[in-house]
């Protein structure tokens, strides 16, 4: 009874098997590694994860520790099992069941204590540990008991087979002796399995620690997106107040003008009524006398008044909404919000100008020092000792010495163009002053539908094709990490260069056969 309340125990509630590799909820449950992941990514599907047996509920993907004591537990019961498995065997002759202690190979029945002595009384046949079955400790040819092994043949065999059967002449080993030799083996081969078993288990740990760590911080980076998300909601509601505000200011003054304008301009048509009322009553005078003696109507021309107001302030009556403020308005709080974000994230987005004296005589540089195109005609420019003469390169003006940089630059996709990072050390002439082909620059080639990377004259050509024109470049300067992406939709990491730099990292283009290339703001 008690080592089959020991086995409930080490039962996984899962597979209601015992345990393998048991872990760990932080509630203190206990399941099979495979059947509590599989629950859990069945879980993942509704939104949630509860532990199966008490139902505590975890907002994310709850860690799983490995319990290793449980697992030393349940590998010693196991080792005990055909002595446990005993007990579920009964013995034959009792009327009420009872745990069989051996079993007759001869009589082909389980016995327990009281009729194992009697049996042991009366005949000398062959007992071995309690089986429901005793066919595979027979002979299949000959029904005899197994007694030999055959070393040669690599079988268990009986008496008949070994004298006169296929075995005949063939040098054998009772089963035991064959058993203990083949026990010696496997203790040898245990003794090279435990160490190699032995490096494996620090290698898992550490495999889970960094599952674990990447969990968190993956937990942490959707923290942090959530809040930045709900800032930017906020500032985004601001801006929208912001823009709707001087629409309302601008509505509200112009409306002002023009009421004020209708209300002078009903005054003065309201003055011309009178007056061509007392006009037109004049006509209708007989008396010359009266008429005459009546003192003229002076006309006013009110041509000019309806651009004054009434503090003297002119308005148009063609005025109108001002969009540009109302565009200007809402583009500043949007820039605001992308500095807010990237400040957030740590990211800055340096403003990149490029360097006309740096660049060779056929890069042609657009006067915004943004766009740099390979040109078939010479640029006459005045010499340079910092121009590159023998490729069509071009530097940024300012290097990046720190920090954690990002943008993005756009290709014509045309030709052969290199993206590169470098030192403002790198030779002007000669092969050593390409790009890629030194150990001063970490460059990117597109062309021909191919991705390659270069450093130091060493290529690798990339298994993904360019889908899109639009690439971003990421500098952690400290972390010592450069990487390019593909601004697609998903965006896709292309490649990303370690290194520990010791200068200040300029932006750099080379262009072939008419490539030119666009750094975007």
């Amino acid at each position: 009874m008690a080592s089959a309340e020991l086995r409930d125990e080490l039962n996984c509630s899962i597979c209601l098997s015992l345990y393998t590799d048991p872990v760990s909820l932080r509630c203190g449950h206990n399941f099979c590694r495979s059947c509590i992941v599989s629950v859990l990514d069945a879980q993942e599907a509704a939104g949630g994860y509860s532990c199966p047996d008490c139902r505590a509920e975890y907002p994310e993907h709850p860690a799983l520790e490995k319990n290793r004591k449980l697992r030393n537990i349940v590998e010693r019961f196991s080792s005990t099992q055909p002595d446990m498995e005993a007990t579920r065997i009964f013995c034959t002759y009792c009327d009420s069941p009872a745990p069989a202690v051996r079993t007759c190979l001869q009589c082909e029945t389980s016995m327990c204590h009281k009729h194992l002595t009697a049996h042991n009384k009366s005949v000398n046949h062959n007992l071995i540990e309690p089986t429901l079955t005793s066919k595979d400790q027979k002979c299949s040819t000959h029904n005899e008991i197994l007694k030999y092994y055959c070393p040669i043949d690599a079988t268990c065999i009986c008496v008949s087979c070994w004298v006169a059967g296929d075995h005949k002449g063939h040098d054998v080993e009772l089963l035991d002796v064959a058993s203990d030799k083949k026990k010696e083996k496997l203790r040898k081969q245990l003794d090279d399995l435990n160490p190699q078993k032995a490096e494996i288990q620090p290698r898992v740990q550490n495999l889970q620690d960094r599952k674990r760590k990447i969990q968190e911080k993956a937990s942490d980076k959707r923290k942090n997106i959530s809040k930045i998300f709900m800032d930017i909601k906020k500032q985004l509601e601001m801006a929208e107040k912001k823009a709707l505000s001087e629409i309302s200011r601008q509505e509200e003054k112009i409306v002002s003008q023009i009421s004020h304008l209708i209300k002078k301009l009903e005054i003065q048509e309201d003055e011309l009524s009178r007056k061509m009322r007392h006009v037109e009553e004049m006509c209708r005078v007989t008396d010359p006398i009266r008429l005459l003696q009546e003192s003229d109507i002076t006309v006013c021309s009110h041509g000019g008044d309806e651009d004054t107001g009434g503090d003297g302030e002119e308005v148009s009556t063609e005025e109108d909404l001002d969009e540009v403020l109302i565009s200007l308005t809402l583009h500043r709080s949007m820039m605001d919000i992308v500095t807010n974000v990237t400040s957030e994230l740590g990211v800055h987005v340096p403003d990149i100008l490029l360097d006309v004296d740096t660049a060779n005589e056929y890069v042609k540089i657009s006067e915004d020092l943004k766009t740099a195109t390979r040109s078939e005609e010479k640029q006459e420019r005045p010499e340079s000792s910092g121009r590159s003469l023998t490729y069509a390169q071009v530097l940024s003006r300012c290097g990046l010495f720190s920090g954690r940089h990002y943008w993005e630059v756009e290709w014509n996709q045309i030709g052969r163009c290199g993206i590169a990072l470098s030192y403002p050390s790198i030779e002007r002439e000669g092969r050593p002053s390409g790009i890629g082909c030194n150990h001063k620059s970490w460059t990117l080639f597109m062309c021909d539908g191919i991705y390659e990377v270069g450093h130091n004259s060493v290529a690798l050509t990339l298994s993904v094709k360019p889908t899109c024109p639009t690439l971003g470049v990421f500098l952690d300067y400290e972390a010592g990490r450069l990487s390019f992406y593909e601004l697609c939709d998903p965006i896709r990491h292309l490649h990303t260069f370690t290194a520990s730099f010791t200068e200040p990292l300029h932006f750099c283009f080379c262009l072939e056969d008419g490539a030119s290339v666009t750094i975007r703001s």
